[in-house]
């Protein structure tokens, strides 16, 4: 299964900044150590082509060139840099690239991004572009182009944060499906409407976690008929997370990544994996909640290439 990384290319964030730039690093270091059968890649670089996709001409030019505004960074909550801007566009690369694959190989992923609170012509919450959204519009580009054929993309949001960048891009766009299952009173604060959202109250648990997410599923199921799935599988509603609010257990992330991938498994859907977010007080914890996503996403991946144990 093959993955993309972009770790090397690190922010130089103020000191005691509370982004988790390590845990990029970290997992791909574990799943190298633990984890068989992943094909690791370097992620290329959005061209600004791919990024006007979802993106003003204006914004993409302000990243670039670091002329973004005092206002524009703080909502970000990066300072510029160039290695910023560069991040930024690997992250959407990697994601563009892991949605190619899922298409010929069923499954494959990006190490890093879900950066769903980015706007068409704004950053926030940590996400300078949108690979989300970026990744739909090529893959429906490159759909037409080669067979003339009308595509449509679910994006299953999974992340503790709504994802109100994405939800914004595609509103009124009948070709993409966004679903967000959030915490309701967490960030942001002013939401934007998805296809479906689903709110829930802090200290939300495992059981009506899952009965929730399984009524979203048929409901997307009732609704839509995808030829491919954008997974984002945040870490950020475990226990054990700063940011997140809601009390889901390992075992239940773990569990969600297994429901969400068997509905894609069950319609032969090809299923592109983003990270999203991850704020353990412990570092270690977000990363074992990835891993464990990694190790559901690489079993589904074995199924589709008749390997299944």
């Amino acid at each position: 299964m093959h993955a993309y990384y972009a770790d090397h290319f690190v922010l130089p964030l103020p000191e005691g900044h509370r982004f988790p730039m390590r845990k990029y690093s970290r997992l791909r270091d574990r799943l190298q150590a633990e984890v068989v059968g992943i094909v690791f890649q370097e992620a290329p670089a959005a061209s600004d082509g791919e990024l006007a996709l979802a993106h003003t001409p204006a914004y993409i030019a302000g990243v670039h060139s670091g002329t973004l505004g005092a206002a524009a960074q703080r909502e970000i909550g990066f300072p510029w840099s160039p290695a910023m801007a560069e991040r930024a566009r690997r992250s959407v690369g990697a994601s563009v690239a892991a949605a190619r694959v899922a298409l010929r190989e069923g499954v494959a992923g990006n190490l890093a991004g879900g950066t769903h609170h980015a706007y068409a012509d704004k950053g926030g919450g940590f996400c300078v572009f949108n690979d989300i959204a970026v990744s739909a519009r090529l893959m429906q580009a490159e759909a037409w182009r080669l067979r003339k054929q009308a595509f449509q993309v679910a994006v299953i949001d999974l992340d503790v944060h709504q994802g109100n960048g994405t939800a914004h891009i595609f509103a009124n766009d009948p070709s993409v499906f966004t679903l967000s299952l959030h915490g309701e009173k967490n960030f942001p604060f002013r939401k934007e409407a998805s296809d479906l959202d689903v709110g829930l109250p802090d200290g939300c648990t495992d059981a009506p976690y899952m009965q929730a997410l399984h009524q979203a599923l048929q409901t997307l199921s009732d609704r839509f008929e995808p030829h491919l799935v954008i997974y984002l599988a945040g870490a950020d509603p475990h226990e054990g997370d700063r940011l997140g609010r809601l009390k889901l257990s390992a075992d239940g992330l773990q569990e969600r990544d297994r429901v969400v991938m068997d509905w894609a498994w069950q319609r032969r859907l090809p299923l592109a994996l983003c990270m999203g977010g991850g704020y353990g007080h412990d570092i270690e914890t977000t990363v074992a909640v990835q891993m464990n996503t990694w190790r559901v996403a690489q079993s589904y991946w074995q199924r589709w290439h008749n390997r299944a144990p």
